[in-house]
This record gives structure tokens, sequence and C-alpha cells, in this order.
């Protein structure tokens, strides 16, 4: 019998949890958790049509759950100098943080799953001896810090700041309103979590956050601040803060992904921008492949991690480059704000660079068809 210790109990530890104690119920699985159940940060997390399908293709009793508790529409939005440019066939779904991981701890208990709340790990020597360690810990890994030698980490540091609030407002999809003002550009990334709050992400360069004072601001006076920037889009609806505070996003990426017993994934493992809508995507398939390689390798643990890493390194460095194109194209928010409204949507939807003129066309002709008139005008 494997005794497994893994560390957070975000989407990425608790899905792998669930799945490996249903593979396997002899195993005792122990989850350790440094906040309380009740708690989370930011508001919803969103889904592309495309994390459905490979949900419902390998859970597919998790997938049938999980999608009856989704917000989802069929299109995205662009709003740019007050014009929408609507994209179709250009799908997502979202929910609220804490209601999926409160499902997730659900299923979780249903299966024998043992989880510590409110239980901080500092280092490895704190855990009951173990077979496997799983690093599911997030961006900040204790696991890795602790192992950083045998990961060798590199964290590269996005300039632009952004701040991740909540509203009452509720918005028809997926939308991206870019803003300027004195102070200089903004986007606010935003949609609806559930049938009452929307998410709404505010992003903006270093120099206008600078400018604006937001970095020497109070949470109370910089969510008035947002709010004004915005005060179109929010229709007289407030702000609500979650420690909404500013930061920059990490780019995390890992050389190794295992060593000796231990192994990373989620965020911990590395970390995808949040303009494609992919971290818990990459959590929960980090989850299914791991679960996976056990399941091949049985209680071999260097084998499964051996065939975890082989296995997943592909498809994850293929997303990895895609949201490093999108994470940058944000980082040039500025220039990109003296585009027309058509162009700016065309540039946003091609700037992964994998995006062609005829995958556009067949996925969103509707949006490609005015991309084209306004070429010819």
């Amino acid at each position: 019998m494997m005794q497994i210790n893994i560390i957070g109990a975000g989407p990425a530890g608790l899905l792998f949890s669930l799945l490996i104690k249903r593979r396997y119920p002899e195993w005792r699985i122990n989850v350790y958790e440094q906040n309380l159940s009740d708690a989370t940060f930011g508001f919803g997390v969103v889904f592309s049509q495309g994390a459905l399908a490979f949900l419902e293709r390998d859970v597919p009793d998790f997938y049938w759950q999980l999608v009856v508790r989704l917000e989802s529409w069929p299109m995205q939005r662009i709003i740019h100098r007050d014009r929408r440019i609507d994209i179709d066939g250009n799908g997502f779904a979202a929910i609220g943080r804490l209601e999926l991981n409160q499902f997730l701890q659900e299923l979780c208990r249903d299966t024998g799953v043992i989880v510590q709340y409110g239980r901080t790990i500092v280092a490895l020597e704190d855990l009951p001896a173990g077979d496997l360690v799983v690093g599911a810990d997030g961006a900040n890994s204790i696991v890795r810090q602790a192992l950083e030698t045998e990961f060798e980490p590199n964290i590269e540091w996005l300039t632009n700041r952004f701040a991740w609030y909540g509203t009452t407002q509720l918005f028809d999809c997926l939308t991206l309103t870019f803003r300027a003002n004195e102070a200089g550009v903004f986007v606010a990334h935003h949609y609806r979590h559930s049938p009452r709050l929307s998410t709404f992400i505010v992003e903006c360069d270093e120099a206008t956050w600078r400018q604006a004072g937001l970095d020497r601001v109070s949470d109370d006076e910089s969510r008035a601040y947002c709010e004004g920037v915005f005060a179109k889009d929010l229709a007289g609806h407030s702000l609500v803060s979650n420690k909404s505070i500013w930061r920059q996003f990490p780019l995390v990426a890992n050389h190794r992904w295992h060593t000796g017993n231990a192994v990373l994934i989620g965020d911990a493992l590395r970390t995808a921008h949040f303009s494609i809508g992919s971290g818990t995507r990459l959590a929960f398939e980090d989850a299914i492949a791991l679960d996976r390689a056990f399941g091949e390798a049985g209680a071999d643990a260097p084998r499964a991690l051996a065939a975890f890493e082989r296995e997943r390194r592909p498809v994850v460095e293929k997303i990895l480059a895609a949201a490093y194109a999108s994470s940058h194209w944000y980082e040039r928010l500025r220039e990109k704000m003296t585009l027309e409204p058509w162009q700016l949507a065309y540039e946003y939807m091609t700037r992964s660079g994998r995006m062609s003129d005829e995958r556009l066309r067949e996925i969103a002709p509707k949006f490609m068809a005015r991309v084209e008139a306004e070429r010819k005008s």
C-alpha cells in the first residue's frame, strides 16, 4: 500500500487525490492545505470549449457533474473605443473558484481522501513518511523551493500590473474591454462566473500604474479608481475586493518535473498567463496524466513519474508557448491601443502565432467576414 502526501488543495491537488484514490482505494492519500476549506483568492476560473472537451473525454463522470455548475456562452467580445467586436465560435464557460474547490472537496470526502485544512507545511520534513510527495501548492510552491537545486526553476516576472476584482454586474460573455485616460491605458478581462457575480481583472502597464498613483493608494482608493476607469462597463455596479492587491504575473517553469519521490503539478510546475484561461485546465490535465501514469506503473513511483513527464511535457510546452506569446502581447498594451477596434480584435485572436486566417474562417466565420470587409474598405 502506497502513502501519498500532497501539498495544496487547489484544483490540481484535489483532482489528483480523487482520481488516484478511486483507482487504488487501499492507498492512503493525505492532502495538506494551509488555508481553510472555505477560503479562496480571486473570483472565477474560465474554461475554453477545448478544455471542457478533454474533461469529457478523460473523466466523463466528473465532467457531467461539473458542467451543470458552469456559466457558459458561445462567443467572446472585444470592446475598444466603445465599439463592440463579437467573435463567434469562441465559446467559454466559468465557475467561481470557491464553488469549484468545494465541489472537489465533496467528491474527495466521499472517496476517502483525507484533507487537512489550516495545516501549513514549511519544510518537507514536516510530512509523515510516505512513498510520494506531490507539490500542488501553487506558484510559490514550498516543494519546489525545498528542492530548488533539483527542479532548476526559472521565474520571469512580467512588468504589467493586475488586480483581480469581482462585481455584481453580469456580463453576456467573456469580454476584454480596453480603456484609456490621462494616466495611460487599461484593459479589463471580465466574465460572469455565477448567476450573481462576475470576475473583473484590471490590467495596465507599469507606467500607467505609477502615473495613476495606484502604487501608493489604499485598496479602497484603488478600487474606486478602477470603478471610474470602467464606469461605462460597470453601469453603476461596484467592484468587490478579495485581497485584490496589484501584482505582477510570474511565468514559472522548471527544467525537471520530478526528483526522487517528489513531483510538481499545476502552478507549482508552471504557470500560464490568465489571458489564455488555461491555468485550471493545465492543473486538471496534470492530475489526469499523473493518475494515468500510476495506473500503468502501479506502485512503481519512479516509473510513473518518468512516464508522466515523458507523455505530458510535449503537450504542455505547446500550450505554454501560446501562453507566453499571449502574456507578452499584453506587455505591449500601449501600442495596441492605437489600432482600430477590428484590427485590435484580429491581433488579439492571432497573438499566439497558432491561429491562421484559414482556421479563424472555420471557427469564427462571422468575425472573419467582418475583418475581410474592413481590409477591403
